[in-house]
C-alpha cells in the first residue's frame, strides 16, 4: 500500500478543504498538511470551523493533520518528509509536467495541491521531484482542487 500525505498550499475555500479531508480519509491518506492561508478544522482560538466540518463530514475531526503558516515552515517541513523517504510531487500543469498516466507512483508521496487560482507556489514547485497534471479532454483547463486531489488519491489505490 503507498503511504499518501497530501499538502495544500494556500487553498481559499474551507468547503474545498473539507472535501479534501474526506476523501483524503476515505483513500486512506496518512495526513492532511494545510499550508499559507489554507483554513484549519480548528483555527487559532480554538474555534471549529463550520464549513470544514460540514463538508468533511468529521473526518477533519479524525484525519491527522499538521499545519504551517510560512514558506519557510513549509519548506523545511516539506524537507524533513523527503529525509524520510517521501517523494515530492506537485500536481500542477507546468513545462515540465508529466501526466498522471504516465507518473509512475513510488511506495511514499507527498502531493503537493496548489490554490485555486495561482496553483502550486514557485517555490515548492522547484522542490517538487516530479510535477503531474491531469489531462484533460474538455473545454476548460482545470479543475476543482478538491476534484484533482480526489483523482491524485483514488489513482495511487488503483497501480
Amino acid at each position: 500500500m503507498v503511504e499518501k500525505i497530501i499538502v495544500l498550499d494556500s487553498i481559499r475555500s474551507a468547503y474545498n478543504v473539507g472535501a479534501i479531508f474526506r476523501t483524503a480519509d476515505g483513500a486512506g491518506v496518512a495526513k492532511v498538511i494545510l499550508g499559507g492561508y489554507t483554513p484549519s478544522p480548528i483555527d487559532r482560538f480554538g474555534r471549529i470551523n463550520p464549513q470544514i466540518k460540514k463538508t468533511s463530514l468529521g473526518a477533519s475531526q479524525t484525519m491527522p493533520y499538521e499545519v504551517f503558516d510560512t514558506l519557510a515552515d513549509g519548506q523545511t517541513l516539506l524537507n524533513k518528509y523527503k529525509q524520510q523517504g517521501y517523494s515530492i510531487v506537485a500536481i500542477e500543469q507546468a513545462d515540465r509536467a508529466i501526466s498522471l498516466y504516465d507518473f509512475k507512483v513510488p511506495a511514499k508521496v507527498l502531493y503537493i495541491m496548489g490554490n485555486e487560482i495561482e496553483g502550486v507556489s514557485k517555490e515548492f514547485l522547484e522542490m517538487a521531484e516530479e510535477v503531474v497534471y491531469l489531462p484533460m479532454l474538455g473545454q476548460k483547463e482545470s479543475l476543482n482542487v478538491s476534484v484533482s486531489a480526489g483523482i491524485v488519491m483514488y489513482h495511487q489505490n488503483q497501480v
